[in-house]
């Protein structure tokens, strides 16, 4: 069954998870600072990358991704999926001669931009619409939706600001063939609980060049590829937070290269988004948010700076590489001072666990001798306003800790100084590169529930002044240091 692009409309519920979906499909199309020059903009397309199956061996890419979910019909009777994933058109500039005929260049200046060869990102989406019903058993097979979109060549003139022809922009794209492949499976049990099984996958057969490199693949590629999910009337299990009955039949479910999640308003279970990137369930995007900057490892407020801070040069050639880029610096340009005061950050945290309301003012009068909030962690506190939550010793109600604890027959405590040895059990990425270092011991604490920690700083810390001063140490139980002899070397 071939259905390219089918117009049925997916259920207004998906508006929302189509918007978290955006963020996906565009993660790190083109980075900071938007030109296509910058190192950054050298190696692309790093989520969701289903290239031709010739080209997985041994390159770590995949071909396929599979998604594994449970489903409870209820009255729920037709599934609705879309794949949307972008398709790689590779565009060059060609300058036009005095005889009429263009030469590919490096580059065309415009006043108003700088156009460049670049790799453009063409969104493509793949639907399908199935009873339940015919997704079950050998029938399963014929709902199967496959795709081909063929190779093509695309010319765009380029003008000057008086309609004159200066050369044109030339776009080709290579032959991309794929399949969607639905299955019901009912699970056996006293819950009518069904198991749906998406598989996602490229079936791109034509060569690659010998020894090709990931960029000869990428024309032929789905990028950012993931799936929004809807059954009207059903309801979809969370993999995160299943309810406990059904969390055995989570952990048999797998997922490959993709993780669905619930989507859309949180109230509904009836959409998912599955998508390369892990999110957790109700995925939203941020209020404060001007708009997309396909740049999610920076922070907007700082990003918008430092795209105002490009020089004019740096902003044609970034408008000339790519029209989101393009839009990207519009955007910062044109951005109200109001709206990048916004930027600054919210805390909804607190406002969740304090039941205050924007940030700002309680429901009612505050008790003028409760305790104000505490600062961030590792800052002095003014007199009188109580004590930080991670301090147990200035805790009237912590357990009283020892001055000293006893490890390998000697007494360690403020002053000594230690061998940090972390344990395997609790080790994280930090303790794994501290193995081994010096230490000093600044105190003995005890937390709420007793246990006994040493809080010390790293010997050679240039920082350690600032680190006593605001009282940010390093944590260790007693078993994970060993007492430095000053005779070791």
């Amino acid at each position: 069954m071939t259905a390219p692009h089918l117009e049925a409309p997916l259920d207004e519920a998906l508006d929302q998870a189509r918007a978290v979906a955006d963020a996906v499909l565009f993660e790190g199309y083109v980075l900071y600072p938007y030109r296509a020059s910058s190192a950054k903009n050298r190696m692309r397309w790093q989520f969701g990358v289903l290239v031709p199956p010739a080209f997985t061996a041994d390159n770590g890419e995949h071909a396929e991704q599979r998604t594994d979910l449970l489903l409870e019909p209820r009255s729920g009777d037709r599934l609705d999926a879309e794949l949307r994933f972008l398709h790689v058109r590779r565009r060059t500039v060609e300058r036009l001669e005095p005889d009429g005929s263009y030469t590919e260049v490096p580059e065309l200046e415009l006043p108003d931009r700088v156009l460049v060869p670049w790799d453009e990102g063409h969104e493509e989406r793949i639907r399908l619409h199935a009873p339940l019903a015919e997704l079950t058993g050998e029938q399963a097979h014929t709902r199967t939706v496959t795709f081909d979109l063929p190779p093509g060549t695309e010319h765009e003139p380029v003008l000057d600001e008086n309609g004159r022809t200066l050369g044109r922009l030339v776009r080709r794209r290579g032959r991309l063939s794929g399949e969607i492949r639905p299955y019901v499976e009912q699970l056996p049990g006293p819950y009518r609980l069904s198991r749906l099984t998406v598989t996602v996958r490229n079936t791109v057969d034509a060569p690659l060049p010998a020894h090709g490199s990931r960029d000869d693949a990428l024309p032929h590629s789905m990028i950012g590829a993931h799936l929004l999910l809807a059954v009207e009337g059903g309801r979809f299990l969370s993999m995160t937070d299943p309810p406990e009955w059904a969390r055995p039949a989570v952990a048999g479910l797998r997922n490959e290269n993709t993780w669905p999640v619930l989507a859309g308003p949180a109230d509904r279970e009836d959409v998912v988004l599955s998508s390369p990137i892990i999110l957790e369930d109700h995925p939203a995007l941020a209020d404060e948010s001007p708009g997309p900057l396909y740049d999610a490892t920076e922070i907007d407020e700082i990003l918008s700076l430092r795209t105002a801070a490009l020089t004019d040069h740096e902003k044609r050639e970034a408008r000339g590489t790519d029209a989101r880029a393009a839009e990207v610096i519009d955007l910062v340009d044109t951005m109200p001072e109001a709206v990048r005061e916004r930027l600054h950050g919210a805390i909804r945290g607190l406002r969740e666990v304090t039941g205050e309301e924007d940030g700002g003012g309680t429901d009612g009068p505050r008790d003028p001798a409760a305790p104000s909030a505490a600062p961030a962690a590792g800052l002095p506190l003014p007199e009188g306003s109580g004590h930080p939550w991670w301090d147990p010793q200035q805790d009237p109600e912590a357990a009283d800790a020892p001055t000293t604890v006893p490890i390998d027959g000697e007494a360690v405590g403020e002053g000594s100084r230690v061998v940090l040895a972390p344990g395997f059990r609790r080790t994280d990425a930090q303790d794994a590169f501290l193995r081994g270092c010096r230490a000093t011991v600044e105190a003995v604490v005890a937390d709420l529930d007793g246990e006994v920690h040493l809080a010390v700083v790293l010997d050679d810390d240039p920082g350690n002044d600032i680190r006593r001063q605001q009282g940010r140490f390093l944590y260790f139980k007693p078993d994970e240091v060993t007492p430095l002899r000053e005779e070791e070397p």
